[in-house]
């Protein structure tokens, strides 16, 4: 190769290189078109800005104008790196009522994550499903949070609006949401509510949507975006008053059916709350046990039945264990999930340690066992760790801020303690002899969830009692214990140490119930036998009564025990709470109650008052009465994001129908098992996960 030829090819790989970086920035500086719609026609005039979000202020990167047709070009110019772009259109005049001029309240949003559509329409659906989605990041048109919180946000709008035509997204609609939930109906009835404003069906329209619209002793919105904010973060506020708008708009005319309203579905009965949910499923859910979010916020869960087995509550088929993105994608295999290392019908206990390792207690196999974050691999032996045939039906777990992991046996009443993580140095505790303990004070019975609080204080719950169990985790044998209420579960520990426990039976009002009760846990603790099939029989017979026990006699509810020692009244939400199973304290250490026969979730005022809707105190419920409701069925655990979702666990289906049959109708021989988990958007002050310790915010 001559000199000459060397130089001709690098002049060309030079152009090369020079036209490459000339079409990136070719690509980065295209306008992103769009439209500005309202009540599905063009709205002229509107300012449209292109902002960036971050955990800062946001970046306005461009601004234009809409033209007669609504629609708009904008130069994206340079936004920064993991920034979230978003869209903000002011103004205009709607062509669904232009004769009656510009609107100033008109206000629209459409959040667009990372990487922008190709074109992208602005309208009442993209307006709700972003300003659900970002409640919690949102103040007026600026939207600001942590980068991981604001993306898991963004990440969720397609699934309720197709962002390149305004049109609704493919989740909202598929069959698990669309005619099994009311939240399509929702949707579309909170977009007819905006465009009434928006095209001023009558003149007041939008006095009436801001007055409905103002926060509890807050201030009345002066747009539609403000407005949308409003309600999403106080769904149940005024939730009749809002619904009454869709007659006031949209009266049937004389002769007709169906109002003339510009978005179908609408409502045909006032919900107790507006808030917006999504029953997400694959990736091996079915019949979800406990709930955790990792440091991406995906989320984990264990399943006690394999998807499409035939399981009953006297012989089940053990699932394994599911991922799921933060938009509600399957990560684990699709059916099977994530097997072996063990695992046999997981339970509640599920925890993510710092150390990107996933721990899981099971019940059938009677183990512990430990998963890659990453990759969903096991990491313990094919047996699991079960300390030579030492367990029993585990339940509980979690991992500490130092690394170590505790866990607990329901079945024979003791305590797993694994230091940093490592079983073969790993001790069981709280074994009682002729009645005794021989671990100093400590004792537990039916241990069933824990929790360590800011001072490596281990707190567990005696499911088989009204009691917890603390001690310090250095020396357990210093264990004292506090008096709740009947049959506790789950327990979390808020910032200031307050430990809030779920009583899922609570403190029976009357002789009956208490005798019945005290019956109930008396034979559960002595129903020991050893023989498989008279243990499988009695471990079911104690599920059935349980179930039986809260139908007879619905309620329960939540003890608050101070770090003193203190144990505060009982708090009931109002009587919305009713088989309490999880728990969880948000960032405002307001604090979530899993429902399970009430398939329903309870919002409670936490220890910081100051954090709840005015005039609220420690303790009174902030959801509705019924508690929040959608696409819930008999539940386990709940959870929340670094967003504020709320991720909550359907665990069983049909129990009487078809689970507590020990050979149940063909018809219904798979729907023992609940259905998906459902995620609640925007509702919760963000955590930072996943979580290890008390929440903090992220």
């Amino acid at each position: 190769m001559t000199m000459k030829t060397m130089r001709k090819q690098y002049v060309l790989a030079c152009a090369l290189v020079g036209a490459l970086a000339l079409a990136t920035s070719i690509a980065r500086a295209a306008d992103l078109a769009g439209s500005v719609q309202g009540a599905a026609k063009p709205v002229a005039g509107a300012t449209v800005t292109l902002y960036a979000a971050g955990t800062g202020a946001p970046t306005q990167l461009a601004q234009a104008k809409t033209d007669d047709r609504g629609a708009f070009k904008l130069p994206r110019g340079k936004a920064p790196a993991d920034g979230v772009l978003y869209i903000i259109a002011r103004g205009g005049t709607p062509m669904a009522a232009a004769d009656k001029g510009p609107n100033d309240a008109i206000a629209f949003l459409a959040v667009l994550g990372g990487t922008p559509p190709k074109s992208v329409v602005v309208n009442e659906f993209s307006t709700i499903a972003s300003v659900w989605t970002s409640a919690q990041f949102l103040k007026g048109e600026a939207l600001s949070g942590t980068k991981l919180g604001l993306r898991i946000a963004a990440g969720n709008v397609p699934n309720l609006v197709d962002p390149e035509t305004g049109a609704l997204g493919p989740v909202i609609q598929d069959p698990l949401n669309s005619s099994q939930t009311a939240t399509l109906a929702t949707f579309s009835t909170l977009a007819d509510l905006l465009a009434g404003c928006i095209t001023r069906v009558r003149a007041d329209a939008c006095t009436k949507l801001f007055a409905v619209a103002t926060p509890p002793a807050g201030v009345a919105p002066t747009n539609t975006l403000v407005a949308a904010q409003n309600i999403a973060r106080s769904p149940s506020h005024q939730a009749q008053s809002l619904f009454a708008l869709l007659d006031a708009f949209y009266p049937i005319p004389a002769g007709k059916r169906l109002r003339p309203t510009p978005f179908i579905p609408y409502l045909g009965f006032a919900p107790s709350a507006w808030t917006l949910s999504l029953v997400y499923a694959g990736g091996g859910l079915n019949a979800l046990g406990g709930v955790a979010i990792d440091g991406e916020g995906n989320m984990w869960t264990g399943d006690n039945f394999l998807v499409g087995s035939q399981s009953t509550i006297y012989s089940g088929f053990g699932g394994g264990i599911s991922k799921l993105a933060p938009n509600g994608r399957p990560l684990s295999p699709m059916t099977f999930g994530y097997r072996g290392g063990g695992i046999d019908t997981p339970g509640f206990g599920i925890a993510i340690g710092a150390d990107d390792k996933v721990w899981v207690t099971s019940l059938d196999g009677r183990t512990i066992s430990v998963f890659d974050r990453k990759t969903g691999k096991p990491l313990s032996p094919e047996t699991g760790y079960n300390f030579g045939g030492q367990l029993g039906q585990m339940q509980g777990i979690i991992t500490t801020p130092n690394g170590d992991v505790w866990a607990l046996d329901n079945e024979r009443s003791q305590i797993i303690y694994l230091p940093k993580g490592d079983a073969t140095k790993g001790r069981i505790l709280g074994r009682t002899v002729n009645g005794k303990p021989v671990d100093g004070a400590l004792q537990v019975k039916a241990p069933f969830h824990l929790a360590v609080d800011q001072q490596d204080r281990i707190w567990v719950t005696n499911s088989g009692s009204d009691t917890v169990t603390r001690f310090p985790a250095s020396d357990p044998g210093k264990a004292e214990q506090f008096k709740v209420g009947f049959a506790p579960r789950a327990i979390a520990i808020d910032s200031l140490g307050n430990a809030w426990i779920n009583n899922t039976v609570g403190h029976p009002d009357t002789r009956e119930k208490l005798a019945l009760v005290e019956e109930k846990l008396k034979s559960k603790a002595e129903g020991l036998v050893e023989d498989s099939a008279a243990k499988a029989d009695a471990a079911a017979k104690m599920w059935i009564d349980l179930f039986e026990l809260l139908v007879k006699y619905p309620g329960g509810d939540v003890s608050m025990v101070r770090p003193d020692g203190t144990v505060l009244p009982p708090f009931d939400g109002g009587k919305s709470i009713v088989g309490p199973w999880g728990i969880a304290i948000d960032g405002n250490d307001n604090v979530w109650v899993a429902n399970a026969t009430g398939r329903s979730v309870t919002h409670l005022c936490g220890a910081r008052a100051a954090n709840c809707p005015p005039g609220m105190k420690t303790g009174d419920p902030i959801s509705p009465p019924g508690g929040y409701i959608g696409g819930l069925q008999i539940l386990t655990d709940l959870a929340i994001d670094p967003a504020g979702n709320v991720w909550v666990a359907n665990n069983w289906d049909l129990p009487e129908q078809a689970g507590f049959k020990k050979v149940p109708p063909p018809a219904l021989s798979t729907r023992f098992g609940g259905n998906g988990t459902v995620v609640f958007f925007g509702l919760a002050k963000p955590v930072r996960t996943p979580l290890i310790g008390p929440p903090r915010q992220p």
